[in-house]
C-alpha cells in the first residue's frame, strides 16, 4: 500500500467506527485506549496512533489501516507465533498477578525507567519476573529510550544479573545505542541491544542496522506503514526480528501476526500478547495467547463489542478530523513523490 493507493476522505469515513476501551493497568500514562476502525472490502483496519502524534507520523498509521481494510497480506509461512508477556511498570509485589494473565508465556517484556520511579523498582520488578518465570525462562526490558547512555550502562550492568535476553531501546537516539554498545562491552556486560523507537519512528529505518547500532530489530505494523512495508524493513535490515504491537486490539494484533508469521525466519517470541492489557475487545475471538503463542488468523469484528466501546461523538468527531489530516498528509507526500 502505498500513498498513491489512498481512497477518497469518504470511503474512509464512511463507516468509520470508534471505541474508548479501558486498560486494566495505566500504560505509557494512559487508562484508556482510544481506537478508530475503518471498513473495506478486505474487512476491518485498525487506525490508533496515539494522541500526541502528528499527522506527518500519524500518516503511516493511516496506511496500515488502509492496507488491512482494502488489500491482502503476504503469504504466512508458520500457522503459530510465540509470543511474550508485558510488565508494565507495576509495583513487584503485582508482577504474579500479571504474568498470570498470559498462558504459557515464557518470556517477559519489563518496563523499566518509568517517569517517577527509581532504579531500585526496575530491580525489584525484574527479579520478581526472573522469580516468577524461574531460570530458563526470557527476561527482556524495555526502556522507551528513557536512559541517558550512563544510566543505561550502569542500569543494564544491575540487571543483567537477572540474565536478560536483550534490552529494548534503551536510549533514545541511533548514536547513544551506538556509544551504549561500546560502553558495555568495555565494562564487560553482556546484554544485547534491541532498537524500537529507532526504527519506527526513524525517516530511515535502516540507519539502525547501518551503524551497528543495535542487535535485534523490533518492527511494529502500524508505525512502519502496514504489513508490506514492515516486511520490506524486516529483510533489508538484515537483523533479527521481534515483531511488537502499540497497545493494540485484535484487530491491530492480527497485522502483527500477519507480519510475523510471514518472516522466513523467527528466533524471539514476538511482541503481540498486549490485546491482555485491555479490559475489553471488538471480537470474541481474542487474539490472546494460549500455551505461549497465537494462532495466525484475523478474527471477525464484532457489531455488539463496537457499540459496547463506543466512544463519546465528540470524540468520534476528533478521530474523523484526525483521518482527514492524516489522508492530506499522504497526498501531500504523493504529490512530493511526482
Amino acid at each position: 500500500m502505498s500513498s498513491a493507493d489512498v481512497p477518497a476522505l469518504g470511503d474512509l469515513l464512511d463507516g468509520l467506527r470508534v471505541v474508548s476501551i479501558p486498560l486494566r493497568t495505566r500504560f505509557r500514562g494512559i487508562e484508556y485506549r482510544e481506537i478508530a476502525y475503518l471498513a473495506g472490502p478486505s474487512g476491518y483496519g485498525e487506525f490508533a496512533p496515539f494522541l500526541e502524534y502528528e499527522p506527518p507520523e500519524a500518516s503511516r498509521w493511516l496506511l496500515a489501516a488502509i492496507e488491512a481494510a482494502y488489500d491482502e497480506w503476504p503469504v504466512a509461512v508458520r500457522e503459530s507465533v510465540p509470543v511474550n508477556a508485558t510488565v508494565p511498570a507495576v509495583d513487584a509485589v503485582d508482577v504474579p498477578a500479571v504474568l498470570a494473565r498470559y498462558d504459557g508465556c515464557t518470556t517477559a517484556k519489563v518496563k523499566v525507567a518509568e517517569r517517577g520511579q527509581r532504579p531500585a523498582d526496575d530491580l525489584a520488578r525484574v527479579a520478581e519476573v526472573r522469580n516468577v518465570l524461574g531460570a530458563d525462562g526470557r527476561v527482556r526490558v524495555d526502556a522507551n529510550g528513557g536512559w541517558s547512555v550512563e544510566e543505561a550502562a550502569a542500569s543494564l550492568e544491575r540487571l543483567a544479573a537477572y540474565g536478560l535476553e536483550y534490552a529494548e531501546q534503551p536510549c533514545a537516539t541511533v548514536e547513544e545505542l551506538v556509544e551504549l554498545r561500546t560502553l558495555l562491552a568495555h565494562r564487560g556486560v553482556d546484554v544485547r541491544i534491541a532498537a524500537d523507537e529507532s526504527i519506527r519512528k526513524a525517516e530511515d529505518p535502516l540507519r539502525v542496522a547501518r551503524l551497528g547500532a543495535a542487535d535485534i530489530a523490533v518492527v511494529k505494523v502500524a508505525p512502519l506503514g502496514g504489513v508490506r512495508a514492515a516486511l520490506a524493513v524486516a529483510q533489508e535490515c538484515g537483523l533479527p526480528i521481534v515483531v511488537s504491537s502499540a497497545l493494540d486490539s485484535s484487530v491491530g494484533i492480527a497485522a502483527g501476526l500477519a507480519l510475523a508469521a510471514a518472516l522466513p525466519s523467527l528466533e524471539h517470541a514476538c511482541g503481540l500478547g498486549t490485546v491482555e492489557l485491555l479490559e475489553g475487545d471488538v471480537t470474541t475471538d481474542r487474539l490472546v495467547p494460549q500455551a505461549g503463542s497465537l494462532q495466525v488468523r484475523n478474527p471477525e469484528v464484532s457489531p455488539e463489542l463496537l457499540d459496547r466501546w463506543a466512544a463519546a461523538p465528540d470524540r468520534v468527531q476528533w478521530w474523523q478530523d484526525r483521518v482527514s489530516a492524516c489522508r492530506t498528509a499522504l497526498s501531500a507526500d504523493r504529490a512530493r513523490d511526482l
